[in-house]
C-alpha cells in the first residue's frame, strides 16, 4: 500500500498558516507530512519562507496522529549538525516519536546567507556524511567531540533525547548521493520517479527501508487558472537538482526559467479537478517503487479548498488506483 503525504510548503505560506494547513490534513486523511526547510522562496511569487523548526514545533502540538518531516534539511552549512541534532531529538519527543529527520546536501538558495561560500557537490557529499555520523553519535547519548575534515564538536550532550531517535533520511539524485544513503540513512528521498535510483539505493544496503517521493500538483475547477498559477509558481521545478542546488537567489531562478510556457509546466505538473490525472502523475513513483508520496499543491491560498477536495475525491481515487 503507497502512503499519501501533505506538504507543507514554506515557500508559499506563512507560518501560522502552515500550521493551520496541517492540522487540517491530519482531519483530511492525508497519511504523513513534510515540511521545506528554507531560507528563501524559489520566485519570488511565492513570497514565504518562515522557519521550519518553529512551524515543526506548532505543528507537533497542534496535530496528534499525523507524521511529520523535514523535506529535507541541510546540516552542514546554514545549520551545525549538532545544532540540527538537538531541534531533531526535541521535535521527536513533542510530536511523541512522528518525527522524521530528513536530510541533504543543501541548495545554494538557502545556504549562501551564512557566508561561508558554496562547496563543491563532492565536498558537499563529504560534509553530509561528516554530519550524519555527528548527529548519529549524538542521539546515542552521552558526550560527544569530534574533529573531522568539516566539523569540530566539542564535547557536546543532548539531555532531552527520545527512547527512540527519528529515523533519519538522505535526499538523492545520483549514485554517489544513492551511495551515502544506502550505507547510513533510515530511508529515502526523491523528488523524481526513477527506479534506477531506488536500485542503486538498494545495491547499497537500502534494501527493505521506506523510500518518501514528491510530486507538485495544482488543483483548481477552472483548469486554466491551475495552470496559470502552476507556471507562476512552479516554473523552476523542472530545472533539474544540479540546476536547482546550484542558482543563489529568487532572481536567478526567474532568469533561468523566463521561457518555460505554461503548456510546459502544465505537461509535468497535474493541473485541475479531475482525480484521474493526478493518478496518473503519482503513478509511475509507485510502479518505481516509492513507498510514500508526499504532494505538494501549489500555492498558498489553494491550500484549504486542495484539502477539501483531497478529503472528499482525490484521497480515495488514489487508494483506489494504487492499491
Amino acid at each position: 500500500m503507497v502512503h499519501i503525504g501533505y506538504t507543507m510548503m514554506t515557500e508559499q505560506a506563512g507560518p501560522r498558516e502552515l500550521v493551520d494547513h496541517v492540522v487540517r490534513a491530519e482531519e483530511a486523511g492525508f497519511d504523513f507530512s513534510v515540511t521545506s526547510d528554507h531560507y528563501f522562496p524559489w520566485l519570488r511569487e511565492q513570497g514565504h519562507s518562515p522557519y521550519a523548526w518553529c512551524v515543526l514545533g506548532a505543528a507537533a502540538q497542534a496535530t496528534s496522529r499525523i507524521p511529520l518531516m523535514t523535506y529535507v534539511t541541510c546540516p552542514s552549512v546554514r545549520y551545525h549538525p549538532a545544532v540540527v541534532a538537538q531541534k531533531a531529538a526535541t521535535m521527536q519527543l513533542l510530536s511523541q516519536g512522528r518525527f522524521r529527520l530528513g536530510l541533504g546536501s543543501g541548495e545554494n538558495l538557502n545556504e549562501h546567507v551564512v557566508g561561508r561560500g558554496w562547496p563543491s557537490a563532492e565536498v558537499r557529499h563529504e560534509m553530509l556524511e561528516e554530519a550524519v555520523g555527528i548527529i548519529r553519535d549524538l542521539f546515542g547519548g552521552g558526550h560527544v567531540s569530534h574533529r573531522g575534515r568539516h566539523f569540530g564538536v566539542d564535547s557536546a550532550r543532548l539531555w532531552d533525547l527520545p527512547d527512540e531517535p527519528p529515523p533519519i533520511g538522505i535526499a538523492v539524485s545520483g549514485e554517489r548521493s544513492c551511495a551515502l544513503a544506502g550505507r547510513l540513512a533510515d530511508l529515502v528521498i526523491a523528488t523524481e520517479p526513477k527506479r534506477d535510483l531506488l536500485d542503486s539505493f538498494d545495491r547499497h544496503g537500502g534494501k527493505g527501508k521506506p523510500r518518501v517521493g514528491q510530486l507538485p500538483v495544482c488543483y483548481d475547477r477552472d483548469r486554466h487558472a491551475a495552470v496559470r498559477r502552476a507556471h507562476e509558481q512552479f516554473r523552476w521545478f523542472g530545472g533539474g537538482w544540479k540546476v536547482n542546488s546550484e542558482l543563489p537567489h529568487p532572481d536567478s531562478f526567474a532568469s533561468a526559467t523566463q521561457y518555460v510556457r505554461p503548456e510546459d509546466v502544465a505537461s509535468s505538473i497535474p493541473c485541475g479537478d479531475d482525480p484521474a490525472d493526478f493518478a496518473e502523475a503519482v503513478r509511475p513513483y509507485a510502479e518505481a517503487g516509492f513507498t510514500e508520496i508526499a504532494l505538494v499543491q501549489v500555492g498558498g491560498d489553494s491550500q484549504s479548498e486542495f484539502i477539501d477536495w483531497s478529503a472528499k475525491e482525490l484521497l480515495p481515487a488514489l487508494r483506489e488506483a494504487l492499491h
